[in-house]
């Protein structure tokens, strides 16, 4: 099937777009209390030589549609590079029509490109259409890990303990 969307890679200039669609995933998610990036987070942290994410999007008819951004990790179990998969966005208006697993697609090969073996994602309990869709592409669900994290408050108060 002909997709009707564009991949690219996302540039300092796209830092607006980027943000949109995290804002639109934030809405649509019933989560925009828990964003409070800025564009300009997007061009400090994700361009130039140490950047701290890369992303594809999805353009269609000239309009930013969908996006996936990620970043590189390291397995210390499997000795072996991954991507971690922050995020992937789709927006209202472009999905049904296979642009969420095309950008996987593109994110699988950019992964195996850079000789990394693995992406890994996370997905809001309550997302259960994420889920189904992870499934459907072959992503399975680890049963055996937690996500914990810290932050604010907390993580000065372990700093301090250094």
């Amino acid at each position: 099937m002909k997709s009707d969307f564009t991949l690219r890679r996302a540039t300092r200039a796209d830092a607006g777009a980027i943000h949109r669609l995290i804002v639109e995933l934030s809405r649509a998610t019933g989560l925009p209390h828990k964003v409070s990036s800025t564009a300009a987070d997007f061009r400090a942290h994700g361009f130039g030589d140490d950047a701290a994410f890369e992303a594809l999007l999805a353009e269609s008819a000239g309009d930013v549609v969908g996006m996936a951004l990620w970043f590189y990790t390291f397995s210390t179990w499997r000795g072996e590079r991954g991507v971690y998969l922050q995020d992937l966005v789709v927006s209202e208006r472009a999905r049904g029509r296979g642009l969420g697993r095309q950008l996987l697609a593109a994110v699988a090969q950019i992964t195996l490109e850079a000789g990394a073996t693995h992406i890994r994602l996370s997905v809001d309990i309550d997302n259960a259409g994420a889920m189904r869709f992870y499934r459907s592409c072959g992503f399975a669900e680890c049963t055996d890990e937690r996500i914990y994290m810290i932050d604010g408050r907390r993580l000065a108060a372990l700093e301090a303990d250094a």
